[in-house]
């Protein structure tokens, strides 16, 4: 199936894409002057790295390269514009945050809590992209290892999520936990 094959390297090359636009804009973030939960913190970003190689490496073996959906084209085009929404949905959460993105659970200078754009639909938009990319790539590549990696990823980034939750109810307070009354976490308008 040609067309399979140019839906798997598009997939793959957006991906490559967001990491190095990740990479670059990394650079360009503010002074961290706190953090907390450090080894939590890492932890899940180990995860979510160890999840990103299972999502994407396609060589492999055994029962985790067994498909747990059909290879057709529907699922594989829905697959796609799931990972185009959420890889856009991260990307748009990355600019958005600037330099307060951090990859720990850190408080940068002069940090504020961000309410607009991406952020007035969900508190975690790069989170949730994520996770809708990888379900997406998930249903786009169709074998074990990629479900296997959603869910790790699904876990990885609502822990990660809770961890900064907690921080930054300390670090803002009655502001935070307002705009956690007004906005949804990981899915906009249900959780």
């Amino acid at each position: 199936m040609q067309t399979t094959a140019g839906i798997f390297g598009i997939v793959t090359w957006l991906w490559i894409a967001t990491f190095i636009v990740w990479a670059i804009g990394s650079i360009v973030t503010k002074q961290t002057i706190g953090s907390s939960s450090d080894w939590q913190s890492r932890l899940s970003v180990w995860v979510i790295g160890l999840s990103w190689w299972l999502l994407l490496d396609r060589r492999i073996p055994g029962v985790l390269a067994t498909r747990f959906v059909p290879m057709s084209q529907p699922i594989i085009y829905t697959g796609l514009a799931l990972t185009v929404a959420g890889l856009a949905l991260a990307l748009w959460g990355r600019f958005y945050l600037g330099g307060n993105w951090s990859a720990q659970v850190e408080l940068k200078r002069d940090h504020q809590v961000i309410r607009t754009g991406p952020y007035a639909i969900v508190r975690h938009p790069i989170y949730s992209g994520f996770m809708l990319a990888a379900l997406g790539t998930a249903f786009v590549y169709g074998q074990l290892h990629e479900l296997l990696a959603f869910v790790l990823i699904l876990i990885a980034w609502t822990y990660k999520s809770r961890l900064e939750e907690a921080f930054l109810m300390e670090q803002f307070g009655a502001e935070y936990d307002q705009y956690r009354k007004q906005v949804k976490g990981l899915i906009p308008f249900v959780w």
